[in-house]
């Protein structure tokens, strides 16, 4: 019997509109836990290497873990799993809201959804049977509309739904799964793999709740660890602010991106944006996603004007990528922007990036007045921002240039445009410097899914934080240039191990391999020892890579763009930069990988990746 799994799977298999549930494989589960952990033993085995990530061979995964739907706190997170259509690899992305823990009540882990239907479809979970339905009615709704219809449609307000808008419809590379109030699993186009299999939605409602093998250590633990997050001072700001909180302090290290990663300082416009601003303006009580502690959720209302709204307000990353990025320094717009991204299912990380290059490309001669249809593509300009995200959630005019990002984008104009396209691999980097925190660098070069802030969040370490329980035992400042390397290892597997629980980060990073032992044990009853989990880790870190690597990704690929490398004249790390190449021979050699960037036989053997051998060699 199965403990903290409901122990079955759904697979939809949408070219013959048929769904049937399967058996989890509880020696994956134990060996790669759950989560994007065994969403990637899932997708290695399951999608081949050539696979069109918008064909009907690829699949894409929604996932939760063991600790999903208990009483730990912010466990009501899933992970969508699938071969990017931006990148070409792996992705997974991550969400939180309530949808989580109410699909782990209808009695299932995850859904495997596989081929394509002939017409939109939307799947419905309910106790322990799924179905799907026809979404006719619902394509070309946006994600707020397709919640709602849905609801009225099953009668019950409380059903969660996971849904596609627009840009997901319409297959644009930055397209993200939405589900609740504005949460999204963002990052690399996954939302454009569900409007490829033409599925709109799925929508769950359940009163299953997970057996566990010890819920009374559970529930003391779930009481220690809600205690700490509710009062330690170091996650004050985020109790206040939200995300948005970093943005008041992000100009004094140089970590904020000012117009598109030319400036080092914008400290007036960071603050007029920030969490602090926000909070005196437009902030209202927070909310909070399932059995969350911190409640870092804001809930914003603009009581008149042209931006004059009410709903969740914009994260730290969008009020970068549509605020310092563009220079724009109007809050109440962004917040307009942010409900527009929500509403067509954007990434804003991808999409404001995207108007920062357009930008960019128009300021210096690469697209004209012509190609904008009359739009004034200036620095600051809120109206031909707001312009241009429409055109990119609809696919229409440069908006449907844009909207295939960046590295797209450049190959197409030419014209010396590429220096303007800042990604890794095809993916938009996120709004954290890697000259203010080196080593960032090397975590962005070679971070699973391309430039990513989360698979591997070095820059804490960077702030002299430790995690003896990953290697890192050690401070370090954030321009030392011995240990990035070691750091980044132990960032990104910390980050998979999280990932594959699957909580939040906020929550995660606090979650030792002592502490992880004990509650995966009084969940599961597997009897998991501390020196496992860092092991685990590395395990689903490798097959990432090794997925990666089938698909055609090589060393040559673990690049920064020149500009980030460059260093600036001003602010916080004013004449600084990392030195990329070295770091990338130490983070190789502490990843026993070779000097292509292949993992050895030696590593893949001492992780129980054997089968992968046969893949490289």
């Amino acid at each position: 019997m199965a403990l903290g799994y409901m122990g079955k799977l759904i697979r939809t298999k949408l070219t013959e509109g048929k769904v049937v549930s399967e058996p989890l494989n509880m020696d994956d589960a134990r060996a790669f836990i759950g989560g994007a952990g065994l969403g990637t033993k899932i997708v290695y085995d399951e999608v081949p290497a050539s696979a069109d990530p918008l064909g009907p061979e690829n699949k894409i995964l929604f996932m939760t873990g063991p600790v999903t739907a208990t009483k730990f706190p912010t466990s009501g997170r899933y992970e969508v799993c699938t071969k990017s259509p931006a990148t070409g690899m792996w992705v997974d992305a991550s969400s939180a809201g309530y949808w989580a823990a109410e699909f782990k009540k209808t009695g299932f882990d995850g859904i495997i959804a596989e081929g394509a239907s002939s017409k939109p479809v939307y799947l419905w979970i309910s106790d322990g049977k799924a179905e799907l339905r026809d979404a006719s009615h619902l394509w070309g709704k946006d994600s707020v509309q397709t919640q709602e219809i849905i609801q009225k449609e099953l009668g019950d307000s409380k059903i969660c739904v996971l849904c596609i808008g627009e840009a997901g419809e319409k297959k644009v590379l930055m397209s993200a799964v939405m589900n609740d109030e504005g949460r999204a699993a963002g990052r690399a186009g996954v939302g454009a793999v569900m409007g490829s299999k033409n599925l709109k939605a799925i929508a769950v409602r359940g009163k299953q709740n997970p057996k566990l093998a010890n819920p009374e250590f559970v529930g003391e633990m779930a009481k220690k660890f809600s205690h700490e997050l509710s009062t330690n001072p170091l996650l004050e700001p985020m109790r206040a602010y939200g995300t948005a909180g970093s943005m008041d302090t992000a100009w004094i290290t140089g970590d904020i991106p000012v117009q598109n990663w030319r400036k080092g300082l914008w400290k007036e416009g960071c603050i007029s944006i920030g969490g602090k601003k926000m909070a005196d303006t437009i902030l209202k009580p927070h909310k909070a996603c399932y059995n969350c502690p911190i409640r870092c959720s804001r809930w914003i209302k603009i009581d008149e004007g042209k931006f004059k709204m009410e709903g969740p307000g914009p994260e730290y990353e969008t009020l970068g990528s549509f605020g310092s990025m563009l220079l724009n320094d109007d809050l109440e717009s962004i917040c307009h922007i942010n409900e527009l991204c929500n509403r067509y299912g954007i990434d804003t990380i991808s999409a404001g990036c995207a108007v920062a290059f357009a930008m960019e490309a128009y300021e210096n001669g690469v697209i004209t007045k012509q190609d904008t249809g009359g739009v004034e593509l200036k620095w600051g300009n809120v109206d031909a921002i707001i312009e241009m995200t429409h055109q990119i959630g609809q696919a229409k005019g440069l908006g449907a240039l844009l909207g295939q990002g960046v590295k797209r984008a450049a190959k197409q104009l030419g014209k010396g445009s590429e220096k303007y396209a800042i990604h890794v691999k095809g993916l938009e980097v996120p709004m954290h410097d890697p000259r203010a925190f080196h080593g960032m660098a090397v975590n962005y070069a070679t971070s699973p899914r391309g430039a990513c802030h989360l698979h591997g969040a070095a820059f804490i370490y960077d702030m002299g934080l430790i995690a003896p329980g990953f290697g890192v035992n050690y401070k370090q400042g954030r321009f030392d240039k011995k240990g990035k390397g070691l750091n980044t290892k132990a960032a990104q597997d910390q980050a998979s191990f999280i990932n594959s629980l699957v909580v939040c980060q906020f929550c995660g990073l606090g979650l030792s391999p002592f502490h992880a032992v004990h509650l995966l044990g009084a969940i599961t009853g597997f009897a998991y020892q501390s020196k496992e989990i860092p092991l685990i880790a590395e395990r689903i870190t490798n097959l990432q890579r090794v997925f990666s690597l089938k698909c055609g990704v090589t060393a040559k690929d673990d690049v920064l763009p020149e500009r980030l490398l460059t260093p600036l004249k001003e602010g916080g790390h004013a004449g600084k930069a990392a030195d990329l190449e070295s770091q990338l021979v130490e983070y190789y050699d502490v990843r026993g990988w070779n000097k292509e960037g292949v993992p050895t036989k030696a590593k893949l053997e001492q992780l129980g990746l054997e089968y992968a051998i046969k893949d490289l060699y």
